[in-house]
């Protein structure tokens, strides 16, 4: 990553228009979602102000998938998204991020502020504008 490149905070990079899927939605609800968006992760809303984000990626539906043998409609994605999904402020700069992101092996961060949510950073991006900094 280039000095540049570096200094870029996550506000520069995230994406805003973040699709979500309610907490007590099925399975079934949030991969039709999923498919609608075509994106590869939901946030799942919190259930009151006090409470965390969750995320929704392919590799917990895929597990509990296995887990209750196909049954999409039993499962409800507050029991299987990743709760608390963490979270970064979008005033933070993108290296820390990507820090964050090896660190814990994550593809993606959520963005926040109070605990509100601003947007989603992912590998993706970060790697999509390293790319096109590139052909500059």
């Amino acid at each position: 990553m280039s000095k540049e490149e570096s200094r870029k905070l996550v506000e520069d990079l995230m994406i805003t228009k973040v699709i979500s899927v309610s907490c007590m939605a099925t399975l079934r609800e949030a991969m039709a979602l999923m498919r609608k968006h075509r994106v590869k992760s939901l946030v799942v809303d919190k259930r009151h102000e006090g409470d965390a984000y969750g995320i929704l990626t392919y590799t917990a539906i895929l597990r509990s998938i296995i887990e209750e043998e196909g049954d999409i409609d039993l499962v409800n994605v507050y029991d299987i998204a990743t709760r608390p999904a963490l979270a970064v402020p979008p005033s933070l700069e993108v290296r820390h991020a990507v820090s964050l992101m090896l660190n814990f092996d994550l593809k993606r961060l959520l963005v926040t502020t109070n605990n509100e949510l601003q947007g989603i950073l992912t590998m993706n991006d970060i790697v999509g504008a390293i790319l096109e900094k590139l052909d500059d």
